[in-house]
């Protein structure tokens, strides 16, 4: 099954709520490129590269990686997926967005080659459907608390509140929106680095009185004292995410213990194949783990709940509906019902493109 060609397509994605925002950005839409891989029997497979600046990819240097990759990809046999990857990792370090894209599409590849979900190539499922966290971006307390009764009356039951690090009115934020939504649902908050970390330490506390499940990245992402600090002095469970962008990283956080839990990005850790690494590395130091903010297309999204769906320590809510907030998708057949992301049927990531 040899490699013929790959062929990327940009991608542009406005916002339903083009004020979007949240402590490190404000944009009115999401760019990426999607991947096309093709073989010379005839089988292709997709794969999303998201621009995202904090996470060290632009619209550039996502380009630029895909045309330095393509001659480590066009004649290669695409079964050979470790071969590749190692070979990409060779031609240049980091560059984990567009490498997630090629490791997407080549396992898509193969298991539309196979005839079989993406699942099947991870073990197959552990379940079936996964509840999704909706993200409420930073607004005044009063608007984010009527946007989490929006979101609540379609179904969802849990909300991640974004923060920006001034401790009076974050708390004011998760306190409105707890009033709104009542005692079943779920809120957790993400500082993005946004908290010092006495800061964090009082914020947290002071939420932890509403019900807080759980408290993403608050401190600087370099600071790792300070988040080992944060996450021994709250009642809170602490996840990183910022922090946890590669495996070496993720295994530095779980042996010491510096957080509690680690959010999962198929594009921060470079793939899917990685990602796995990461989640078996999280079960076997006993830290929990799961997906978290799958911000593109449902392509993204599909590829993240095949993976999410076939591994057992997956124990909360993950934010695999962002796509539900953007417009224009390149791809469909996956939808969010009763707020739970199902899996969904066919060969491959079980997606396909919109048909122009």
């Amino acid at each position: 099954m040899i490699i013929r060609d790959l062929q990327a397509t940009h991608s542009v994605m406005p916002k339903d709520d083009p004020t979007w925002k949240f402590a490190l950005a404000a944009t009115s839409q999401v760019e990426g490129l999607i991947l096309k891989i093709t073989t010379e029997d005839g089988h292709a497979g997709y794969g999303y590269a998201s621009a995202v600046p904090h996470m060290g990819s632009s619209m550039t240097t996502l380009a630029a990686e895909l045309d330095l990759f393509r001659p480590h990809l066009v004649g290669k046999d695409a079964w050979n997926l470790e071969a590749i990857l190692a070979g990409l990792d060779r031609a240049l370090r980091g560059s984990q967005q567009a490498k997630a894209a090629i490791d997407c599409a080549l396992y898509d590849l193969q298991a539309n080659a196979l005839g079989v979900p993406l699942n099947r190539l991870f073990g197959g499922v552990v379940r079936t459907e996964v509840p999704i966290l909706r993200i409420l971006a930073i607004k005044t307390p009063a608007e984010m608390a009527a946007q989490a009764q929006k979101l609540f009356d379609k179904g969802y039951r849990y909300f991640k509140i974004k923060v920006h690090g001034e401790v009076d009115e974050d708390v004011a934020r998760v306190k409105a929106i707890r009033q709104q939504v009542g005692p079943g649902a779920h809120l957790t908050i993400d500082a993005n680095q946004a908290y010092t970390v006495k800061d964090a330490v009082t914020a947290i506390s002071r939420m932890s009185e509403f019900g807080l499940d759980l408290a993403e990245q608050p401190v600087h992402v370099d600071d790792r004292e300070g988040l080992a600090l944060v996450t021994k002095m709250v009642p809170v469970t602490v996840e990183a995410d910022e922090a946890a962008g590669s495996l070496r990283e993720v295994y530095d956080l779980v042996s010491r213990r510096t957080v509690d839990a680690v959010s999962l990005k198929i594009p921060k850790l470079g793939g899917l194949r990685n990602t796995v690494a990461a989640a078996r590395i999280c079960e076997a130091g006993g830290i929990k783990y799961r997906f978290g903010a799958a911000v593109g297309s449902r392509l993204m999204s599909a590829h993240a709940v095949h993976l999410a769906c076939a591994l057992p320590g997956v124990d909360y809510a993950c934010e695999l509906g962002e796509f539900d907030r953007l417009l224009d998708d390149p791809f469909e057949g996956i939808e969010i019902q009763d707020g739970v992301l199902k899996l969904p049927e066919g060969p491959g990531s079980g997606v396909r493109p919109v048909k122009k």
